[in-house]
């Protein structure tokens, strides 16, 4: 039987909410602000998924540190910020490909799952973090890029609208969100932390449109 995709009765998808377009939460730790020449150090990535209610809500995260790429500059004042060593074994650490593999199949699998057809990234500052990762992207030949190479939603830009504040941990907090300075700048915790602040706002929007019945 063939569904009918604006009936109202049906469980709500991810598919409708955003004209088929998936959030996928992204944030990366770099050895500076220039996609071109600085390093990107660290990688993290939280897809979203919508339950039956029509809640948006985080997946697990995918994560992984990255090898320097050759000649690739690392600004010293970035490592202050975000306390990356990248000479330490205990990193991890992969080159460029294989970490954008590590991240990128997920991704895809969860446009699979959602049925949607292309990734959006969500990032707080997102301009930042999706111009790190067309760089990465550009300079490994890497292949079906699942995101939009230009678009995405920047909560910087709806956390200072729903909530008057545009710094992370400001915004996190003015959510009702717990915030640990303590881990901030690590990639996982700034997706995870960007993650939960998107859905907060998107869900609280919904609550106020959704009609109320008497």
């Amino acid at each position: 039987m063939l569904r009918t995709m604006n009936n109202a009765h049906d469980t709500p998808r991810m598919v409708q909410r955003f004209r088929g377009f998936l959030p996928i939460v992204v944030d990366v730790e770099t050895g500076g602000f220039d996609n071109q020449s600085d390093a990107l150090l660290e990688i993290a990535v939280v897809p979203l998924e919508m339950d039956q209610n029509g809640k948006i809500l985080p997946q697990p995260t995918i994560s992984t540190h990255v090898l320097p790429f050759p000649g690739s500059h690392i600004n010293p004042k970035a490592l202050e910020v975000n306390g990356i060593d990248p000479d330490s074994p205990l990193r991890g650490a992969i080159n460029e490909r294989e970490a954008l593999d590590h991240v990128l199949l997920p991704v895809r699998q969860a446009l699979r799952d959602s049925e949607c057809h292309r990734a959006i990234l969500v990032g707080h500052n997102a301009a930042f973090d999706l111009g790190f990762l067309n760089a990465a992207v550009k300079r490994t030949g890497y292949k079906r890029n699942p995101f939009h190479p230009f678009s995405c939603f920047d909560t910087v830009s709806l956390a200072g609208l729903a909530y008057g504040q545009t710094v992370l941990a400001r915004a996190v907090q003015a959510a009702g969100l717990d915030w640990d300075a303590g881990q901030a700048h690590s990639a996982v915790y700034d997706t995870e932390r960007t993650a939960a602040l998107f859905c907060r706002i998107v869900n609280r929007w919904q609550q106020l449109n959704t009609p109320t019945t008497s």
